[in-house]
């Protein structure tokens, strides 16, 4: 089916349920960032397949809300669909409830699957109905409907993660919960976060593609666990395990009878962030509910010692592999045959050789020219191009170890580039070492902190239409809350905390000419402790990512004194810690690309 008769059938649906409104998140039954494909109903409906987005149909219209991430993409994929693209955050574009507000008239009936909703959400669109003086309809997955050959629900199996790893055990971890729920005077904490379970539990799935998660739901009460789960997915150890730590197993499914199980007696503890619609409207009404961010969001942010030293070692990995490859690509690129896809191979190939690689941590960006100006894009066979000696390559990956996930862009000439491409590249590089140098007071977010990586570009008035930087999870999600690198609270988000020791976060500034370049050179950092003195604990970034920036695409002249030195002792340290693991040929050329640059 087209996308324009996929509309027309649900808007069929829709007048047969009495429905004038249908939304359709990106979202799974966990409210996760990325999902598996049995839950791309967005994508299957409406052809834009990028990570972020809601579509809402009306009887006689449809739309696509988005952010700046994917602007370019959006309108490329919804071209000749009919769906109205709303570019989330832009000046004069409503949000979803402001249009529903605008367009539905009295008595009007807003239809969503009530498992991919959040209940924020939900309860938004159950007022909005309230107040036209109609309803909401919860139960209908509707675009299952006109899904022919859907995929089904995913039955890999899981895997434990070694306390090696981990750092911490499963009891040590569920005590820490369980002061949490005494502090809130909790009898049970309702979690749906996969990667959270994942977390406690010390386990990972296999269940969304790149990413190590596990389908399941939990409830942590006071003496054991109930984890929801296809047991089909548990071999014998894992099961010893979780038996040894007072964890019973239940079916997937029946976390929604459990809901109506709960008393008036029990007080429990709902992330209205995470937890979806359907799972709230299976309680009683007279059930006590503690609403608050669930403790494992900042428990699981902020790392611990081994794992900490275990990052350390992944990013020496992935450094290893990614210097190989810029190697590689500037040897090759003219000689051979490269395109978008198969340089993708190439990095994924040379990770592999890296000692307990597991898997991408994410869907590989590889992107020529002005395919770079997608912030988010995909190269597939219909848009994949040969790479020539010209020009700039972007590259946005990570590598899943056992010793944790990374995350790296860099931006690659592979010959001559204008002098406007050599400046943005001056600029983006000088914005990552001002923001990876920052020394600050404890108790600073990183909307505090963001300034100094836009700084460079608010000077030329210019600027990137994302954020700076996100947390990393180790072998959970690769965007992981709750600190991040912003200058503006996001729409209907949460406040970002303070930078604590031992959380890791993304450096990744950025700046996209549409159609002709883009360019983004991204680092991890660690938060660390500084000088403790008068004023308070002071603190500082660690470089994670060892990786070269490309001087070919440089303009030093157009860097500060203080920049100058910053990139050549980040590149000192890049010689210092991948040299070793190169051969004769590869460390010849490292020596070249992390020399010392002066004006």
């Amino acid at each position: 089916m087209e996308v324009t008769e996929k509309i027309a059938a649900l808007q069929s649906l829709m007048a047969e349920q009495g429905m004038d409104a249908y939304i359709v998140p990106t979202a799974d039954f966990h409210q996760s960032e990325y999902v598996g494909e049995h839950f791309m109903a967005r994508a299957f409906l409406t052809g834009f397949t990028g990570s972020a987005g809601t579509a809402v149909v009306t009887r006689t219209k449809s739309y696509l809300w988005t952010d700046g991430r994917y602007f370019l993409q959006a309108a490329a994929q919804l071209e000749g669909s009919g769906i109205i693209l709303m570019k989330s955050g832009e000046e004069g574009v409503p949000e979803i409830a402001e249009l529903l507000e605008k367009e539905l008239g009295d008595g009007a009936v807003i239809g969503f699957d009530g498992r991919t909703v959040g209940i924020r959400q939900g309860k938004e669109y159950e007022e909005i109905a309230r107040r036209k003086g109609g309803k909401i309809i919860c139960q209908e997955d509707l675009v299952d409907k006109i899904w022919q050959n859907r995929p089904p629900l995913p039955q890999n199996p899981a895997f434990s993660l070694d306390v090696r790893y981990a750092g911490e055990d499963v009891s040590s971890k569920l005590k820490r919960v369980r002061e949490k729920m005494e502090e809130y005077q909790a009898s049970a904490l309702l979690l749906t976060g996969l990667d959270d379970i994942g977390w406690m539990l010390n386990i990972r799935g296999r269940d969304v593609e790149y990413f190590p998660l596990l389908l399941s739901y939990a409830v942590v009460t006071m003496d054991g666990v109930e984890l929801y789960v296809d047991a089909r997915k548990l071999d014998s150890s894992i099961k010893k395990h979780l038996l040894h730590n007072c964890i019973q197993v239940y079916n997937y499914d029946s976390i929604y009878g459990r809901m109506k199980k709960f008393t008036k007696d029990e007080r429990i503890w709902l992330d209205e962030a995470q937890v979806n619609y359907a799972l709230s409207q299976n309680l009683a009404p007279d059930v006590p509910v503690v609403i608050g961010e669930n403790p494992l969001i900042l428990m699981k942010a902020v790392k611990n010692d081994i794992e900490v030293e275990n990052i350390r070692k992944a990013h020496l990995k992935d450094g290893v592999a990614h210097t190989k490859f810029m190697y590689w690509l500037k040897q090759n690129v003219g000689k051979i045959q490269i395109t978008e896809m198969s340089a993708s191979e190439k990095l994924e190939e040379l990770r592999a050789e890296q000692g307990d690689f597991i898997s991408p941590s994410f869907g590989p960006i590889s992107a020529y020219k002005e395919h770079a100006a997608i912030v988010h894009y995909s190269s597939s066979p219909e848009t994949n191009v040969e790479l020539k000696p010209e020009g700039l390559f972007l590259t946005d990956t990570g590598g899943n170890y056992f010793q944790g996930s990374t995350d790296i862009t860099r931006t690659v000439a592979l010959g001559p580039v204008t002098d406007e491409e050599r400046a943005h590249f001056t600029t983006v590089v000088a914005s990552m070492l001002n923001l990876a140098d920052v020394v600050f007071l404890h108790g600073a977010t990183g909307m505090n902190l963001d300034y100094a990586a836009r700084e460079p570009f608010w000077r030329q008035r210019l600027n990137y239409n994302h954020g700076t930087g996100h947390g990393v999870g180790y072998l959970g999600n690769i965007h992981e809350p709750p600190q991040r690198f912003m200058w503006k609270p996001p729409v209907n988000g949460s406040a970002a905390p303070a930078l604590e020791k031992n959380m890791v976060i993304t450096d990744e500034p950025g700046i996209y000419i549409e159609g002709s370049h883009g360019i983004r050179i991204e680092n991890e950092l660690l938060v660390c402790e500084d000088e403790k003195n008068k004023y308070g604990q002071f603190m500082r970034f660690e470089h994670l990512t060892f990786v070269p920036i490309d001087l070919d695409a440089l303009e030093p002249g157009l860097l500060t004194e203080r920049e100058l030195g910053l990139l050549n002792a980040y590149h000192g340290q890049v010689y210092e810690k991948i040299s070793p693991y190169l051969d004769e040929e590869e460390r010849g050329w490292l020596k070249t690309y992390t020399r010392e640059v002066t004006v």
